[in-house]
């Protein structure tokens, strides 16, 4: 493997050359075998499926993605969650319904969007699928990114299915003459080289016997796969790989003449499945009555396979989301049912992967990542406005079509999307700032996190900010009234903020589930009737948290996140995007 320096040039190159690949098909009808035949993207609800299919639709008349292709956006079966293991079955069977015997002959990527995006909750209203990234013009989000990361993939696969996830991207680097391919019976992954802590995150590949090379593509057999294991698990299994006497960085990230050992492993992101495959895994879910439980389609999925594959993972519940019932008997199932099935391994030696889930994810990958930004070309200002930029604000923070006043001060470390900011709008440090308008003189405190949603009520348009801490854990949640006491907002205790509120504790402060009470459920979030008036409040909220004063929202209509969600307006939200992104374009048209 090349060393560092080294292999961020090489990625810089290969993700350039595949960028200005997919640029030449937008807009274009793509011939055969150029390009997928089926672009599926799942949604977890009837809500999520038409703003997904909103976006595809804009998108599609800009001509901002190849055209002559099939895009569907599925929806999960209303009940239970059934998680992606179970919505990549579902989807099988709608692909079986809409092509009927032609979809095992289609090329086919299948990209999991159904979440609602709690850890990073600016993607919970259009989609962690439809994330800015602050390059392109016009705005990359990450369809197209992983679009054009995968560009070459549909020439050099057999048909089948390319599963994916929303809110990773896999950048690599192989060799000139070389090709990635997906020509084997069974499923197909590729794997990248990581630290073992990575590891632990991740599912984890223990490859054959036989030697790695280290060459910048091989291909490999898996004897099993493990799902997020610890490290004294990686170590037993034989999952780690040791490179001999590599240089190691100094204090300033240079490397020195110290030589040591390195520990890693091969890790996984994105798989593939031959048709063969796919029609089994159909044939399995229209044996079920009905699915009640989460499936994991790599936990799930790859544990079966490859020769060292056992059933002890069938009873294992550390890595799972929300047990059921059913789940241990739908496991042993799946066992049962791709046991002895391969698992081929494409290893990318100069590759890496990034995770954009989470709002601290997300914050340093846009502002701080040094590798990332280069590898990309990602912008510290990418399509926006925001006059004498250098003077006001710390070139680590990043802005994705905005309009920002020249008075405006964004502090380091910040991310500021699709919002409109006036004079004497101050950012803190380590925020987030979406789809806002904060007209004037607003001090927007380090460590905030701040979105605004158009939401549609009784037929008026409404407008509802939701403004939190970046690091509150909106997954977090209680059963019982009494412990609402260990919920957090903004590093304080909620009860104590809703005194400073006026606001009681009680089943009608939380919406939805009343077994489950946290900062998602819980109705504090004031509908204004403009949007910069819903910024201005929810600061206020804010504000008097901080400074421990009161002000009152008990004569406010509030909603909670999960209600915004329910009640959001799309075509709303999308017409603000438009009318900032037509401002920009007529302003550089002006100075043009």
């Amino acid at each position: 493997m090349p060393a560092e320096a080294a292999l961020d040039v090489l990625l810089q190159e290969a993700t350039r050359r595949r960028l200005a690949k997919f640029d030449e098909l937008r807009g274009k009808v793509t011939q055969t075998g150029e390009f997928w035949d089926v672009v599926v993207i799942t949604a977890a609800d009837k809500k999520q499926e038409l703003a997904y299919q909103q976006q595809l639709s804009e998108k599609l008349k800009r001509k901002e993605l190849p055209l002559g292709v099939h895009y569907h956006v599925f929806v999960d079966p209303p009940g239970p969650k059934i998680g992606n293991g179970g919505s990549t079955l579902h989807v099988l069977q709608c692909l079986e319904e809409m092509y009927g015997d032609k979809w095992t002959s289609l090329t086919i990527i299948l990209i999991h969007s159904g979440g609602y995006s709690q850890r990073l909750p600016n993607a919970s209203a259009l989609g962690k699928i439809f994330t800015a990234l602050p390059f392109g013009d016009p705005i990359y989000q990450m369809l197209e990114l992983k679009l054009a990361m995968y560009i070459d993939f549909p020439t050099h696969m057999n048909p089948g299915i390319l599963i994916t996830c929303a809110d990773d991207i896999e950048l690599y680097s192989i060799g000139a003459t070389e090709v990635i391919k997906f020509d084997k019976p069974g499923f197909t992954a590729l794997a990248h080289p990581s630290d073992l802590t990575i590891g632990t995150t991740h599912g984890v590949f223990v490859l054959d016997s036989s030697a790695l090379s280290e060459k910048e593509l091989e291909y490999k057999s898996c004897h099993h796969f493990l799902h997020k294991p610890n490290i004294e698990k990686m170590h037993q299994s034989g999952a780690v790989c040791i490179r001999r006497n590599c240089s190691q960085p100094n204090s300033s990230g240079e490397h020195s003449d110290l030589k040591m050992d390195y520990e890693y492993v091969y890790t996984d992101s994105l798989f593939y499945i031959d048709h063969n495959i796919a029609k089994q895994l159909l044939t399995f879910f229209k044996q079920l009555d009905t699915l009640c439980c989460e499936i994991d389609a790599y936990g799930d999925f790859l544990q079966a396979l490859g020769p060292g594959a056992t059933h002890d993972y069938t009873k294992i519940t550390d890595n799972v989301t929300k047990e059921g019932s059913q789940l241990a008997e739908i496991r042993q199932k799946l066992f049962s049912l791709l046991k002895g099935t391969s698992l081929n391994v494409i290893v990318l030696n100069n590759s890496r992967f990034y995770h954009i889930g989470t709002t601290q994810e997300y914050l340093f990958h846009f502002t701080s990542d040094s590798k990332l930004k280069l590898e990309l070309g990602l912008l510290s200002t990418a399509f926006s406005i925001f006059p004498d930029k250098a003077e006001n604000s710390d070139i680590s923070a990043c802005i994705i079509q905005s309009i920002l006043d020249s008075r405006c001060v964004i502090a380091p470390a910040s991310v500021i999307e699709y919002s409109r900011l006036g004079p004497e709008v101050s950012v803190g440090t380590n925020s987030i700032i979406s789809g806002c308008c904060i007209s004037a003189n607003a001090d927007v405190p380090p460590n905030s996190f701040v979105s605004s949603l158009s939401i549609r009520v009784n037929g008026k348009v409404m407008y509802v900010s939701m403004v939190l801490g970046v690091e509150d854990n909106l997954k977090k949640n209680v059963k019982l009234l009494s412990d609402v006491h260990s919920l957090q907002f903004f590093g304080f205790s909620l009860l104590q903020c809703l005194d400073l509120w006026d606001l009681r504790v009680s089943d009608q402060l939380f919406s939805g589930d009343k077994t489950s009470l946290g900062l998602w459920t819980a109705r504090i979030f004031p509908v204004c009737s403009t949007l910069s008036d819903s910024v201005r409040v929810s600061l206020k909220m804010l504000k008097a948290v901080q400074n421990k004063s009161a002000f009152k929202l008990n004569g406010w209509k509030l909603l909670s996140i999960e209600e915004m969600l329910f009640y959001k307006d799309v075509e709303d939200m999308l017409k603000f995007r438009q009318q900032i992104y037509e401002e920009i374009t007529l302003q550089r048209d002006l100075i043009c």
